[in-house]
């Protein structure tokens, strides 16, 4: 019975797939999203320190085991997904923001078409 031994390994795929990343690369995205941001200077930002507090405080001992720590990881996962989408949407945003009349070629090319030519050259295209 072949089918039934996919079946469990595949929603162990599904729990893995809608299980949270660590926190180290919750973390660590936070931090490169902060230096996109802010450039090089990072590190001597309130946020920077505010982040860096935080995921210290959170951290698990082998003692302790709440239910802070993991409202923390995913609020931390939260805010990371906020970062990557706002700074996403600004790329989008100064690629496709109206910068007055553009011509139809140049709108065509936005969505990767061409405009056709006239064959045999009537001497009115470019």
């Amino acid at each position: 019975m072949p089918g039934s031994r996919r079946a469990p390994l595949q929603s162990q795929h599904r729990s893995r797939m809608a299980a949270l990343s660590s926190p180290l690369r919750v973390c660590r995205g936070i931090l490169k999203e902060l230096r996109a941001i802010q450039g090089p200077s990072y590190k001597k930002s309130l946020a920077y320190n505010y982040v860096m507090d935080q995921f210290r405080k959170n951290k698990v001992t082998g003692e302790r085991y709440c239910r802070a720590k993991q409202e923390a990881h995913h609020a931390s996962h939260t805010y990371l997904c906020l970062l990557a989408s706002t700074r996403n949407h600004l790329v989008l945003h100064n690629l496709y923001h109206g910068k007055g009349e553009r011509s139809p070629e140049e709108v065509a090319s936005l969505v990767g078409l061409r405009l056709p030519t006239q064959p045999g050259g009537k001497g009115w295209e470019k």
